[in-house]
């Protein structure tokens, strides 16, 4: 289908756009098939309003219907009472800005509400507008990407003594969600790592993200193990988290999960690591939310932020029942303990949850951020989002589908992606001289993972970008 059949009213003059921090203003407003243009009366100087129609969350529209009653005569002598019609129309954004529009004519109103809603909700990523976005700065000569795991591993000469860079998973056949490469033991082969990682949920079996020089220890993730009701086991698995505490008494098992809900997963083909299988590893359980419970708390959150009617006190509780920075607490938390497990301890770490592609990732970026002074710098904090969200499989389509003002009913979304960025601010906080980077980066990075000109975060997994 052709963008142009979703618009039913192509432009309406006269609409009036209140947006927050600005003056109403009245101009043009203009549909296409990625956004809503709004050109004022302000003279060629004035710029004109861009809205990615991606970005828009939800939709709240009212109309009214006025009869005027003054003596106006037909030519048949007849008097007449014409209608004067309006609307308005309320975009609830993704990045939590909200806006109006007030259109002259019902039928108007109605038509722009209806092609904004279809328009915004189209699912096909072919049809969004990264393919067909030209920026005017593009150059097919610069590298593309900030880092990557062959990158990432030629900056760790320490360790290629004891460990690899595997191409097991260059077809994607190994794990959907990995990517192509992936730094492993130098002592597992790669049918090991095939075997091991049928013994992972979607494949995703233990591979390196940060070694730390000092300790000589890692950080490993992975998603859970397959064990089941029956408690299978698997050598392969076993060998190669034996291989990664090597010549070490001890390493850490870091779940993102409650302990009961371990055990529940066993009921539906998954598990834990279990002591006597896995000689050396000591499993820690510290539960992060997720899923609707976390998409939830941040709805909760944005009403909590934009009622003004209340009192400080009764403000300061609705932020508390949205349970958001508990959430945000648990993340840094988790993080830390990881950081004390590799730094002040010196044993390695292993983080897991269920997938391994939500909690996984945001405790095993953080504890990096709090142990690497490079991943502080601007361009380190960005490659390490790309090894760690982008290329590690986080589901960014899924999760990010709708943000705080949607009416759709949930399903796989969850804002892990903006708690991190939430987590990051709160340390730049705390630490403002440690970061390389500042608050508008977190702020345009929140905006472009629901809506972008770009596509890195389009999909949910390097395979299918």
């Amino acid at each position: 289908m052709e963008f142009s059949e979703h618009i039913k009213t192509a432009n309406v003059e006269d609409v009036v756009l209140r947006r927050p921090f600005y003056q109403p203003t009245k101009g043009t407003l203009c549909v296409t098939g990625h956004h809503l243009i709004f050109s004022n009366r302000g003279g060629d100087s004035a710029r004109p309003f861009l809205l990615l129609l991606r970005n828009i969350d939800a939709i709240e529209k009212s109309v009214e219907n006025l009869l005027g009653y003054s003596r106006l005569f037909s030519s048949t002598g007849q008097s007449q009472r014409p209608s004067v019609s309006s609307g308005t129309i309320t975009l609830k954004c993704k990045d939590l800005c909200v806006l109006q529009l007030d259109i002259p004519g019902m039928e108007e109103c109605l038509n722009i509400a209806s092609s904004i809603e279809s328009l915004s909700s189209l699912e096909t990523v072919s049809e969004m507008y990264p393919f067909f976005y030209r920026p005017p700065f593009l150059s097919l000569q610069d590298q593309w990407g900030l880092s990557s795991t062959e990158q990432h591993y030629a900056q760790m000469k320490e360790i290629h003594d004891g460990w690899r860079v595997s191409q097991v998973n260059r077809d994607y056949s190994v794990s959907p969600s990995y990517p192509p490469a992936v730094i492993v033991p130098h002592s597992i082969d790669d049918e090991t790592l095939v075997k091991a990682a049928r013994f992972r949920q979607g494949g995703r079996f233990p591979v390196l993200c940060y070694y730390h020089r000092e300790t000589g220890t890692v950080i490993m993730r992975s998603s859970q193990p397959l064990s089941g009701a029956n408690r299978k086991r698997c050598r392969e698995d076993e060998l190669l988290l034996q291989a990664v505490i090597d010549g070490s008494e001890l390493g850490y098992i870091i779940d993102t999960r409650s302990s009961q809900q371990a055990q529940q997963a066993r009921m539906t083909g998954g598990g834990f690591e279990s002591k006597s299988c896995y000689r050396g590893w000591k499993r820690l359980h510290r539960q992060l939310e997720k899923g609707k419970v976390l998409q939830e708390s941040l709805i909760k959150l944005v009403e909590a932020c934009g009622d003004q009617s209340h009192s400080v006190d009764r403000w300061l509780s609705k932020l508390e029942n949205s349970k958001w920075l508990s959430h945000v607490q648990t993340a840094l938390s988790t993080a830390g303990l990881v950081a004390e497990c590799v730094e002040r301890d010196g044993h390695s770490v292993l983080v897991h949850g269920s997938e391994g592609t939500d909690t996984s990732l945001l405790v095993s970026s953080l504890a990096q951020l709090i142990l690497d002074p490079d991943s502080r710098t601007l361009a380190g904090f960005l490659g390490l989002l790309e090894r760690e969200w982008v290329q590690a499989g986080h589901p960014f389509q899924q999760r990010c589908a709708h943000s705080a003002y949607s009416h759709v009913r949930l399903r796989h979304e969850a804002p892990v992606f903006v708690l991190l960025l939430d987590c990051v601010w709160q340390l730049a906080r705390q630490f403002p001289l440690a970061m390389g980077f500042s608050e508008p980066l977190l702020l345009r990075l929140a905006k472009e993972v629901y809506a972008s000109d770009y596509g890195t975060f389009l999909c949910n997994s390097d395979q299918e970008r």
